[in-house]
């Protein structure tokens, strides 16, 4: 057995996308302390997209709901922890009950950003400098180093990996074929409303590759569905337009987005998903800032809106004209996928 000072336990945060963007930390951490032994304690949905980062021993449970104290829980969860001995915890997310389970496992080095109340909980805490880590993943990977130590300016990207077993199984469930391109559409976005592309302009982009002999294929969580059935009426119910809203679990949407030839998302967590597959990914930002969260795969295009009153970041629009992205047309959108398919980047 490894001795305690080659493991970590990762708090991990709370949202699809920023988890995504946590495997940027978990793979600095591998590179710069060899043998180390990486488990991450995260809510129950992340277990499948923790299978597909390597770098990841174990995907331990934090079975609370989000915003859930349970102080007694979180004791007994911190104290079935001790044996495993880690040398250091780093927690992720800001609050201050993500940092009760390192505290009550009594793992020696507690690892975080000054947040809600952590004095004590945390005895490795750091001070945010804002201006020099504006991007969310820059916070993440500083987390690494020692204290004082200057923050890491080659950051790696996520990079999800997947079998060629299950892809193939998922393809053959959801009736795919292989041999043709897929477009991947993901109009959903969990934050609201003001993040959305108009369902109206997903379907005219669905049509013009249906029409090129293309399977479109709408990924996106039971909320979508409405959105999604939008797009399928828009196409006609078009035998090559896939509605997989709120069918697919975690897992098998990896899987499916690994498959796509390109893909057109809102700012999502399925955006950072299919950006860790390294697929050809337009992303469309309105309401919302690349600036703090982008996809960090270097196959992504941002389509980015230059009006005066975005990024709002409200999640429906306050002015009521949602310009910001019903400005961003789907010629717009689609030259620039096909500038990313063509080799143009």
């Amino acid at each position: 057995m490894a001795g305690a000072a080659d493991r970590v336990l990762v708090v991990g945060p709370s949202w699809v996308g920023d988890m995504v963007m946590a495997q940027s930390l978990f793979i600095f951490l591998c590179k710069t302390r060899p043998g180390l032994e990486l488990d991450v304690l995260a809510p129950p949905w992340s277990g499948p997209l923790l299978a597909r980062m390597p770098q990841v021993r174990s995907a331990l449970t934090l079975p609370f709901a989000h915003g859930q104290l349970d102080m007694a829980g979180r004791r007994r969860l911190g104290t079935a922890l001790r044996p495993a001995a880690y040398q250091q915890a780093i927690v992720l997310p800001n609050s201050l009950k993500s940092a009760l389970v390192p505290w009550f496992a009594r793992i020696p080095r507690r690892t975080g950003w000054r947040g809600e109340m952590r004095y004590g909980l945390l005895n490795d805490l750091r001070v945010l400098d804002e201006v020099a880590m504006p991007l969310m993943v820059q916070r993440f990977v500083a987390l690494a180093g020692a204290r004082d130590e200057a923050a890491p300016t080659d950051i790696p990207s996520p990079r999800l990996e997947v079998s060629a077993q299950s892809v193939a199984s998922c393809s053959q469930k959801f009736e795919l074929d292989p041999g043709l391109p897929i477009l991947a559409l993901c109009p959903g976005a969990e934050f609201g409303s003001a993040k959305q592309w108009p369902a109206d302009y997903y379907g005219a982009l669905a049509d013009r590759y249906l029409e090129q002999g293309w399977q479109v294929v709408l990924f996106g969580s039971a909320n979508d569905r409405q959105a999604c059935a939008a797009i399928t009426a828009q196409v006609n119910q078009h035998p090559g337009c896939w509605d997989l809203a709120g069918k697919t679990s975690l897992a098998e949407a990896v899987d499916l987005l690994s498959m796509a030839t390109g893909v057109v998302s809102n700012d999502s967590g399925l955006m950072h998903i299919a950006s860790a597959l390294g697929r050809p990914l337009v992303a469309i930002y309105g309401a919302t800032s690349p600036g703090f969260t982008p996809p960090l795969g270097a196959g992504a295009a941002l389509q980015v809106s230059d009006i005066d009153c975005s990024p709002c970041f409200k999640r429906e629009c306050p002015l009521g004209h949602h310009r910001c992205m019903r400005d961003t047309s789907p010629d717009q959108v689609s030259g620039k996928l096909d500038t990313l398919l063509s080799g143009g980047g």
